[in-house]
């Protein structure tokens, strides 16, 4: 049988763990870069675009779209690179926390 006043414990451990990983997320960074390098894309762990770094040599209007198409690509890499970053200091600060219940994947929870 279950001790619910235990769970109950943990659960409120666990959500001010939570709490307080999900307000270091802000300062977390990722990059992402295309054209080999010639665009970065820099993000933060609130998923914010915070610089964007574009290549002298893609400044003219021959190349806007190539430009436009390399930011693209960059932001995508970065916003995959800080997911994958967010999901590494949740499962940090929950660990340990959340119940092993085989076929449970609580990852994606954040």
């Amino acid at each position: 049988m279950f001790d619910m006043m235990s769970i109950m414990n943990k659960v409120k451990e666990a959500q001010g763990k939570i709490k307080e990983a999900q307000s270091k997320l802000v300062h977390l960074k990722a990059e992402g870069e295309s054209g080999a390098g010639m665009v970065k894309v820099i993000v933060n762990g609130s998923r914010k675009v915070v610089a964007i770094q574009v290549d002298d040599s893609l400044v003219t209007p021959a190349d806007k779209d190539m430009m436009a198409d390399l930011i693209v690509a960059a932001t995508n890499k970065a916003m995959d690179e800080i997911d994958i970053k967010i999901k590494e200091e949740m499962k940090a600060a929950t660990d340990g926390m959340m119940p092993n219940i085989p076929g449970m994947d609580f990852g994606n929870m954040f």
